[in-house]
């Protein structure tokens, strides 16, 4: 008789809960053994392990079909049209129409091989439609749908359907980048059965179900468990992990917990090969719900602005600023005619608190303020000289375009050797005088310093040392010394990086 394999007892393990843990173990045993029927015969004492189950029993609560059954009318799956330009392969070299060889068939390799060929003037671009494919769910009875951005962006056709395959023409409502979500809007003929956002939010370790259009294949049902919360993949918003399938197609459906609400929207997935490999990412349902009932009302987003580049506070950037604890934001550039220039927000201010809630990270106030209604007046606590300042703001409105934020992404030319290096060995770098008479240059960054690890490079300007300008290499050493003189366990640099990207940074003193 077959020895009863032992594989059965680690899957038995993945069980929710105890109870179900155990019947599992039976029930995964009863499984693995007669997955090997085909081959071994039947093993006289696994019969008996099958009548346990009984109507009733836990186990039942493992099958998700009542939920499926309520949840998926009510999921769509999504067609685009995009025109794209292509190059014309139809034509010869110069634009000429291709005539091919003579006597060779239509359909020979040859055939493509001549068309692909390149020449000296290109082929001219012609218009062509590309389709693309994702998901979506009835979110309103008269037939509003929510989707992700990527999915419709750019579209010129949109169509939806549902299980019945009949396709229904839809219009983009409004779209929002910054979370990746859409909203559409389909005329339906009757009134539709629509799905409702969870009111409190998953654990982890929750159940979840992922539907959606994976391949373009259509309505299909994956489950999983909710494997992480407040993922920052990106962006002022944190994402829900969970590990059920989700492939190229589920974009824009929704996640459900077991109550059959939904829990958040699928938008991207990890993978080194481009399949599921697990790990998948969707947008909350509290932001979901939020977006959308804006773009319900008016098409967009409106969101504050406090007009600020911002960065993380280190250890050691909280030291050189003399605060008790690495919290909150410093802003390390101020918007020209922003809302922060104009309520005398400054660079080296560390931002602690907007009105009543602290913040935690440059993440934390970003969120905090793109959560604000755009023109509110907010008080916004900073660490300015050592002590705490409150500043009245009244917040702008988020701009549209990224280089309203990121500025200028140009190249510098690079910098001149002027000579006149200053070795500051207790920093683990040298400097020596720049091309201008803005800052001085980085000349040489010792690779095992401090320095190194936060990001310093040669070529690197130092605009600022302290709370001093720089214009020469013996003004970086006398900040440094004073630093040293009044006790500060480290010592700041604003450090001007290529294509006008400022930081901060601090650099532990003594150390090299």
């Amino acid at each position: 008789m077959p020895t009863q394999p032992s594989s059965p007892e680690v899957v038995a393990k993945s069980g929710p809960t105890k109870s179900i843990g155990r019947d599992l173990r039976r029930l995964a045993a009863v499984a693995v053994v007669g997955a090997g029927l085909v081959g071994i015969g039947i093993a006289e004492h696994s019969a008996p392990a099958v009548a346990q189950f009984k109507p009733g029993t836990p186990a039942e609560t493992l099958s998700f079909a009542e939920i499926v059954e309520r949840v998926k009318p009510a999921v769509v799956s999504i067609s685009t049209t995009n025109e794209v330009k292509v190059a014309d392969r139809s034509r010869g070299p110069g634009g000429r129409p291709f005539e091919g060889i003579p006597g060779l068939p239509e359909d020979h390799p040859l055939n493509e091989f001549f068309k692909n060929m390149p020449n000296g003037q290109g082929n001219p671009m012609q218009q062509r439609p590309r389709q693309a494919a994702g998901s979506g769910f009835v979110v309103s009875p008269d037939g509003y749908i929510v989707t992700n951005n990527h999915v419709v962006d750019g579209a010129t056709k949109v169509k939806v359907s549902f299980d019945d395959q009949e396709e229904i023409d839809a219009r983009i409502v409004g779209t929002d980048s910054r979370t990746d979500l859409a909203l559409l809007k389909i005329e339906p003929k009757k009134p539709l059965t629509a799905l409702k956002f969870a009111e409190k939010n998953p654990r982890v370790g929750d159940w979840v179900l992922a539907v959606g259009n994976p391949f373009g294949l259509g309505g299909t049902v994956t489950a999983g468990i909710v494997s992480a919360l407040a993922r920052n993949i990106g962006g002022p918003y944190d994402y829900m992990q969970i590990d059920a399938a989700v492939n190229h197609g589920n974009s824009g459906g929704p996640t459900f917990n077991l109550e059959g609400d939904v829990v958040g929207v699928n938008t991207a997935i990890y993978s080194p090969t481009g399949g599921n490999v697990g790990i998948a990412f969707a947008v909350p349902s509290d932001t979901v719900k939020r977006v959308v009932e804006q773009l319900q009302k008016g098409g967009t987003v409106s969101r504050g602005w406090l007009g600020v580049k911002i960065q993380n506070i280190d250890k050691d950037l909280a030291g050189s600023l003399g605060l008790k604890e690495p919290k909150g934001a410093i802003i390390s550039e101020v918007m020209a005619d922003g809302p922060a220039a104009d309520a005398g927000l400054k660079v080296e201010d560390a931002i602690l608190q907007i009105d009543a809630k602290p913040i935690e990270d440059s993440r934390d106030l970003a969120r905090t303020i793109a959560d604000l209604p755009a023109k509110s007046t907010v008080d916004v606590k900073v660490w300015r000289n050592k002590a705490e300042q409150t500043v009245k703001v009244k917040l702008g409105t988020y701009p549209n375009t990224a280089a309203a934020e990121e500025g200028n992404t140009e190249p510098e030319e690079p910098s001149k050797d002027l000579g006149g290096n200053v070795d500051l060995k207790q920093l683990g770098l040298s400097v020596k005088a720049g091309p201008g008479k803005d800052g001085v240059v980085i000349s040489d960054v010792d690779p095992n310093s401090d320095a190194a690890l936060k990001g310093i490079k040669e070529g690197d300007i130092v605009l600022k040392a302290g709370n001093e300008t720089v214009t020469s290499p013996q003004d970086v050493a006398k900040a440094v010394k004073k630093a040293q003189d009044e006790g500060l366990p480290a010592v700041m640099f604003h450090i001007k990086k290529s294509g006008d990207q400022t930081v901060l940074v601090a650099i532990p003193l003594g150390k090299g």
